[in-house]
């Protein structure tokens, strides 16, 4: 566990790694960075899954289904999403593991690189992300809706052909990215396999590694959607019938897998282990946070309490909490917690609920996924 020594030396350095206008300068070095709670998580009873984690970026899946007092995990391995139904008490557990697919083929050696679950107001889908296509299925896996196939050319080329990056957005929208840099967008009816390609918006010249929506649910905020790519490339949209380029930030030529949405402010992480943050439609930077040694793997909000969450190669996940001052225009970030799972390459952490009382982790060749709760 770290020691209050570290803990005073990393709040110091996150202080004088802010990068800030003159004008935030002084709220920010007037904000003290509080010592770590060692005791604010604790571990859980882990949950086996048939098959361990590949080394993907957002290498984890978590859907809250709480009229079923459920929740739903997914962790891909391969060609194969290893799927899990945990009921709240933690005395039930089901599995079931979907296989990537391709036209033709009875069986798909096609290697998954994402899976993600899309709540949208009307229904929740699970979207599968492969070098062939694009796949959606019921929330519980158990029907496939939608295919779409990615065009391959004819000939192999130096890059490579993939779907990576999935979002819903709004109220019947799911983006999926592709390596081409291209972001897809589908209309998805609130019932029924009637899904169409609507767009396709082609404003990234890169992959995209991630995407995201307006986590917080406020009607205030312009921009509905953020999107990423392997230049650390940053785009925001308002979705509608068209969507809208609202801005776009530039990357550093180093890859940004994993950003997020909340209260009109970018959160993105970085190779570098840095977190950015980032006014959404101004593009101005509010903060860059030294948050970790080695490459940034996952970040995920809890939308009603402010938390965040970064995991990365280094082992550690940290939990950070932020404020937004509107008066000001400014965020406030404070670290609040660090779990090491040790000898383990993170690649992937959500919470498991809005208020962040709970949160998973997955680590690179793991059999399992790792559960804190808040004591």
């Amino acid at each position: 566990m770290t020691s209050y020594v570290e803990v005073v030396a990393l709040s110091l350095w996150l202080q004088t790694t802010r990068r800030l206008t003159p004008d935030h300068l002084l709220p920010f070095q007037q904000t003290a960075l509080p010592r770590e709670d060692s005791s604010m998580y604790h571990k859980e009873k882990s949950i086996q899954v048939k098959n361990s984690a590949s080394a993907l970026y957002n290498n984890l899946g978590v859907l809250r289904i709480a009229p079923r007092h459920l929740t739903y995990f997914t962790v891909v391995h391969a060609n194969v999403v290893n799927m899990v139904s945990a009921s709240w008490d933690g005395l039930n557990y089901s599995h079931r593991q979907l296989q990537s697919k391709e036209p033709n083929v009875a069986t798909s050696t096609s290697l998954i690189m994402q899976a993600a679950f899309c709540p949208l107001p009307s229904r929740d889908l699970l979207v599968v992300t492969s070098q062939k296509g694009i796949q959606m299925y019921e929330s519980d896996g158990s029907i496939m809706v939608y295919w779409h196939a990615l065009d391959t050319p004819e000939t192999p080329t130096a890059q490579a052909v993939f779907a990576r990056g999935i979002s819903a957005v709004r109220d019947s929208y799911i983006c999926v990215g592709v390596s081409s840099g291209a972001i897809l967008v589908f209309d998805v009816p609130s019932k029924g396999s009637n899904i169409t390609l609507s767009e396709a918006l082609k404003e990234h010249k890169e992959s995209i590694t991630d995407m995201a929506p307006e986590c917080s649910g406020s009607q205030e905020c312009i921009a509905d959607l953020v999107s990423a790519d392997d230049g650390g490339n940053l785009c925001v949209w308002k979705s509608g019938e068209d969507f809208q380029l609202l801005n776009s930030i530039p990357g550093f030529d180093m890859s940004c897998p994993s950003v997020k949405l909340w209260k009109g402010t970018v959160v993105a992480g970085y190779g570098t282990g840095q977190i950015r943050l980032y006014e959404a439609v101004t593009g101005i930077l509010h903060a860059e946070i030294n948050a970790h040694a080695r490459w940034i793997y996952s970040l995920d909000i809890a939308p009603f309490s402010g938390l965040l969450l970064s995991a990365a190669e280094d082992s550690l996940v940290r939990v950070w909490h932020l404020t937004m001052t509107p008066e000001t225009n400014s965020v406030e970030v404070i670290h609040l917690h660090n779990e090491c799972v040790t000898d383990t390459q993170i690649c992937g952490a959500k919470f498991c609920d809005g208020d962040g009382y709970a949160f998973a982790v997955t680590g690179y060749d793991l059999s399992e996924i790792i559960r804190y709760t808040q004591s």
